[in-house]
């Protein structure tokens, strides 16, 4: 089963961290995936800019509207993701707290399947 992994942080809170944190985070965040690879664990990982730089896209009647970042009514922003493959739900969730993110933001589960159900 596929399981994404995602990095739920704070809005702004790259933006308040000290100097040089982001890189401490962003290498334990690396060798952390590199793990997961070698154990076989992952699909696919990607970091994700600031939400500073986003821009939501909504299609209304066939009138297109875009409405830039940073998102006012936003509490989190996505930071990044992990695409794993586990035996079941319970890996997953043990894989997720071992994440150093775990430390400074929330880690989401969730299992890769139709969104009709």
């Amino acid at each position: 089963m596929a399981y994404m992994l995602l990095v739920v942080e704070k809005p702004n809170d790259r933006r308040t961290r000290p100097a040089g944190d982001g890189e401490v985070r962003m290498n334990q965040m690396v060798a952390w995936g590199e793990n997961l690879k070698a154990r076989g664990l992952l699909t696919a990982s990607e970091s994700l800019k600031s939400e500073h730089e986003a821009v939501r896209v909504q299609v209304r009647e066939g009138r297109r509207s875009l409405v830039d970042g940073p998102f006012a009514e936003a509490k989190e922003m996505i930071g990044g993701f992990f695409l794993l493959t586990c035996d079941r739900r319970e890996e997953a969730v043990a894989i997720a707290s071992e994440c150093p993110a775990a430390c400074w933001a929330t880690i989401e589960v969730r299992e890769i399947g139709p969104c009709n159900e």
